[in-house]
């Protein structure tokens, strides 16, 4: 199932044109995906996560931008997972206009679960798997 939820874009994100400057896209992705696993229960704070996936760090990140944004306001973040491997997982997304005629960018994002005391890829747990099991049905 595909997620959305919407972002603000702020006058400082933008450029010296008025327009989002390319690397806020990737703060808008991350902003969206963050609500949904906030709501889930995952806290950056291990002591108050519901997960014990709480180390995750960017692998890969790729954008195709298609028509930009102008001005500050609200836009959409449409994303999903592709697949959900043994330590890392693949997020789709979509940057849409608020009335989702507008695709302004697209692309993908991989992370990977970290071992807190080595910082090296580790297994992802049960309970982040189940809680993920939405957005992997969106492929």
């Amino acid at each position: 199932m595909t997620e959305t939820r919407p972002v603000q874009v702020h006058f400082d994100d933008l450029d010296a044109m008025g327009l989002l400057h390319n690397s806020r896209y990737a703060l808008l992705v991350e902003r969206a995906i963050s609500a949904f696993w906030a709501e889930q229960g995952w806290n950056f704070d291990p002591a108050i996560s519901r997960f014990k996936d709480v180390f995750m760090a960017v692998r890969e990140f790729k954008i195709t931008y298609h028509a930009p944004i102008m001005g500050a306001g609200e836009v959409l973040v449409d994303f999903w997972m592709d697949r959900m491997g043994r330590t890392s997982g693949v997020y789709g997304f979509r940057v849409l206009s608020p009335d989702r005629a507008t695709v302004h960018a697209e692309g993908y994002r991989v992370n990977v679960n970290l071992d807190p005391s080595t910082f090296r890829p580790a297994p992802f747990t049960d309970e982040i798997r189940v809680a993920a099991e939405p957005l992997l049905a969106a492929g």
